[in-house]
């Protein structure tokens, strides 16, 4: 009786127990499977340079995001021109993380020379800072002029608040995965043999010059060598007796391209989404990976092909050739944050050329150090606004357009209906993507240099003109600069360009 009342005592326990636990834990099960069930990613257009035209990025794993960036040759200081390409990839990366998807993002190193130019003519870079640096042609010296610029490259990045690769991998590190490619393109018949090195035959693969240029003038010069079967043929390897790494075809270097792609598929996979570089890459260097990653895998090496304009100066592209290379020191060096140069990029879309002068740079941080200024002085919390955060996002989703990203922050900073607290809120917000420091505006306030010298306070109307005149005149627009320069005379004051930047006088 008694053993047989206790077990139903018990049963009705437990039935209790299930009765209470078994909902919390399908409501528990329930909040878990939400919280980690995939948000929907917004719609993101690029334009694709492979196809042309701008279209709807469509992620090949979902919710991710594979992307390659040409790093650079570490034989020399970056100069600002060199550091648009990594500010736009850096851009592209916040926008996609801003947008909720999961990105990695690498950038190669060269580390090393290739006793040739990246044209497979002439002097190498590498080379050539040995000659500058009084070293000797060896290996070690070669890595340890690599070591200097590749810390003072990593340097230019935490200066220009440019996120840090997930990986950053040196070519030296890889040269066994170049020799594989190598191996293959040969075996596969798409590479021959000559006396100075192994060759890719661009004539065998029906794709050559994907995206364009491959025509370009550029190619001509690379005639020069009359065992190429092709002028546009180019080297998968240059021997070399004395230097280099050992392969079953003969010691050597590695050639440029097959750099790019033996690292970018060994950290992405043989296809991946983005791959990213400046224009200048286009006709000979990127079709050059191409060939060779998908004559080797048989199928496409990125979905979507990313490059930005050039910086020139008086219209001329910024390079040490040209003997027009300011490093983002020179610019430390007169004032200018490398913040600010940050924000002037930003000022202009990254398919347009922009025209860098020093009056336009130095409007830029005055413009920055304003937007600092507004922010600095907010001390309460606020929420973002949806109306503007829409905004941001409409003109970053189409093609990273920053300069009309740009825009909607001043918008929002001008717009007296909106709170200071939400101001400051939307403000930081934006700033993940744009990455100017707005977050920790009262810190920058007390290090500021003015570079906008004024007689008597400036309206905010007058800086806001003052900063449209300078980007019109780096854009080259100078009839649109003289009428807004008119505009600034009709509210009564002067403009004049100096040295350190315009300055503003009542007239």
């Amino acid at each position: 009786m008694l053993p047989s009342l206790f077990r139903k005592r018990k049963q009705a326990f437990f039935s209790l127990i299930r009765s209470v636990v078994t909902p919390i834990a399908e409501l528990c099960y329930t909040s878990v499977m939400l919280f980690f069930k995939k948000k929907p990613k917004a719609q993101i257009s690029i334009f694709n340079t492979q196809s042309r035209e701008k279209e709807v990025f469509t992620p090949i794993r979902d919710g991710k995001v594979k992307m390659y960036s040409c790093g650079p040759t570490v034989y020399d200081y970056l100069t600002i021109g060199n550091l648009r390409a990594y500010v736009f990839s850096d851009i592209v990366r916040r926008t996609f993380e801003y947008a909720g998807y999961d990105v990695r993002q690498v950038v190669n190193i060269t580390d090393f020379g290739h006793l040739v130019s990246d044209g497979d003519t002439g002097e190498d870079k590498m080379t050539l800072a040995l000659k500058r640096e009084g070293k000797e042609l060896t290996m070690d010296n070669m890595f340890a002029v690599a070591s200097v610029y590749t810390q003072a490259f990593e340097n230019d990045l935490k200066e220009m608040n440019i996120k840090t690769p997930h990986v950053m991998p040196r070519a030296s590190q890889h040269v066994g995965g170049q020799i594989a490619y190598v191996e293959v393109l040969l075996d596969k018949g798409f590479a021959y043999k000559t006396s100075d090195g192994i060759y890719f035959d661009t004539e065998h693969f029906s794709h050559y010059g994907a995206l364009g240029g491959s025509d370009s003038t550029e190619h001509s010069r690379l005639n020069e060598n009359s065992e190429k079967k092709h002028s546009r043929d180019f080297a998968l390897w240059k021997f070399n007796e004395d230097l280099g790494w050992d392969a079953p075809w003969g010691k050597g270097f590695p050639g440029w391209h097959i750099e790019c792609t033996a690292m970018s598929t060994h950290y992405l996979g043989k296809t991946f989404d983005i791959h990213t570089g400046g224009i200048d890459h286009i006709a000979i260097h990127h079709n050059n990976e191409i060939a060779q990653a998908e004559a080797a895998n048989n199928k496409p090496l990125a979905h979507y092909w990313l490059h930005n304009e050039f910086i020139t100066i008086d219209a001329k592209r910024i390079g040490k050739s040209v003997g027009n290379a300011i490093t983002l020191k020179q610019l430390a060096d007169k004032g200018i944050s490398p913040l600010a140069y940050r924000y002037w990029l930003l000022t202009g879309h990254y398919r347009q050329g922009m025209n860098f002068t020093w009056d336009a740079v130095n409007a830029a941080q005055t413009a920055l150090q304003r937007a600092w200024r507004i922010l600095s002085d907010i001390r309460n919390k606020g929420s973002i606004v949806d109306t503007y955060k829409e905004k941001f996002e409409r003109a970053l989703y189409d093609d990273f357009n920053t300069a009309e990203a740009v825009a909607v922050l001043w918008e929002l900073l001008r717009d007296e209906s909106v709170s200071d607290s939400d101001k400051k809120a939307t403000a930081i917000f934006m700033d993940q993507v744009l990455g100017v420091g707005l977050g920790s505006a009262p810190s920058r306030i007390e290090k500021l240099k003015v570079s906008v010298v004024a007689e008597a306070e400036v309206p905010e109307s007058i800086q806001a003109l003052i900063q449209e005149r300078e980007t019109a005149r780096s854009n080259k627009k100078f009839e649109e600069a003289d009428k807004i320069r008119e505009e600034i005379e009709k509210h009564g004051f002067q403009l004049e360009d100096g040295a350190d930047g315009p300055v503003v006088k009542r007239l």
